[in-house]
């Protein structure tokens, strides 16, 4: 992702200082070391799921065959046959968002304590936050790819069809890939929503807020809009982009800022469109706006559509504007 990056931070802790944001090589120091293992298996196994993710092509055609032909046995089987292993990579999916889950946690623990203020965490703790701005890229990613892919919802919902008319009549459906009644009820919330990662760590950063009342609320938010700043620094200025490798260090760019955007939206009580947020909300829309419009509509649809705050009657026209436009 391009030579370390040099951010000027301006008035976050107040101290105006300088430091770098090394997404591509900055590796663990020893009081790192516990956490970020525990957080690389997890990331590890992220890319696995979106290899999977891409490849996912659904059963469409045997599917509509079945639904044509309700009462040819063999044409029945065949379709189910390609739902159920489909139904299992779905199911491994969610139980990754879960994992997820469980690693933002684990971060925003250290990322957050008073023990330091949230630029110099993000300074000091630099493996750490690439590890956060990984999960970011990748929670965006996976929401891009679920959004373009219709197949996902139609193939569950033939299989809980499916599986309610065996129940029905009786017959028993493979016990080892069946998904239970309750697992069910949770991935179909999980895949209705247009953005499913999103919600699920935007969910979590909120309970991460009400369950740790001692951590003040603006460790998280901080740590939180700093990150979208340094973004935001990092792609708006030539500077610093023409040091990056490849496009796809752009996109990591816009996807980690993003999603701490949508993440400071659901935490902050004013969210993060109003005057008084920390975050440059004109500027990081614009910052989008300058590319090509095919590699940020998901992203622009994840603003408009997932966070929370951006119809309050707080938020300027003018931003509002900014994103209706394409």
């Amino acid at each position: 992702m391009g030579n370390l990056i040099k951010v000027l931070t301006r008035d976050i802790d107040n101290n105006g200082g300088n430091f770098f944001l090394d997404f591509e090589n900055a590796e663990p120091t020893q009081s790192e070391t516990e956490v970020w293992e525990e957080v690389n298996q997890v990331l590890m196994e992220a890319r696995v799921i979106l290899d999977d993710l891409q490849a996912y092509r659904g059963a469409g055609e045997e599917i509509r065959q079945a639904i044509q032909s309700p009462g040819v046995e063999g044409v029945q089987e065949k379709a189910w046959a390609a739902v159920v292993p489909l139904v299992t990579k779905l199911k491994t999916f969610y139980e990754f968002s879960q994992k997820l889950e469980s690693s933002l946690r684990c971060l925003m623990d250290v990322l957050t304590s008073s023990a330091s203020t949230p630029t110099q965490h993000l300074e000091q703790k630099q493996a750490l936050a690439r590890q956060f701005a990984h999960i970011m890229h990748f929670t965006l990613r996976f929401d891009e790819l679920k959004m373009t892919n219709p197949a996902i919802q139609n193939d569950f919902s033939y299989y809980r069809r499916t599986i309610s008319r065996m129940r029905i009549n009786n017959l028993s459906a493979d016990a080892g890939n069946e998904v239970n009644n309750e697992l069910a009820n949770r991935m179909s919330l999980f895949y209705a929503s247009a953005t499913p990662m999103l919600k699920t760590l935007s969910d979590a950063t909120s309970k991460f807020v009400s369950d740790n009342p001692d951590v003040p609320i603006e460790n998280t938010t901080d740590c939180l809009s700093t990150m979208a700043s340094v973004c935001k620094v990092m792609l708006e200025t030539p500077e610093y982009r023409s040091r990056f490798a490849s496009e796809e260090t752009v996109l990591f760019c816009l996807r980690v800022m993003v999603g701490v955007i949508i993440l400071y939206d659901h935490v902050h009580p004013a969210g993060a469109f109003v005057k008084t947020s920390n975050i440059d909300m004109k500027g990081c829309i614009r910052v989008l706006k300058e590319q090509p419009p095919s590699s940020v509509e998901g992203l622009l649809n994840a603003l408009r559509y997932t966070t929370k705050h951006l119809n309050d009657e707080a938020t300027s026209k003018q931003i509002k504007n900014m994103l209706q436009q394409n």
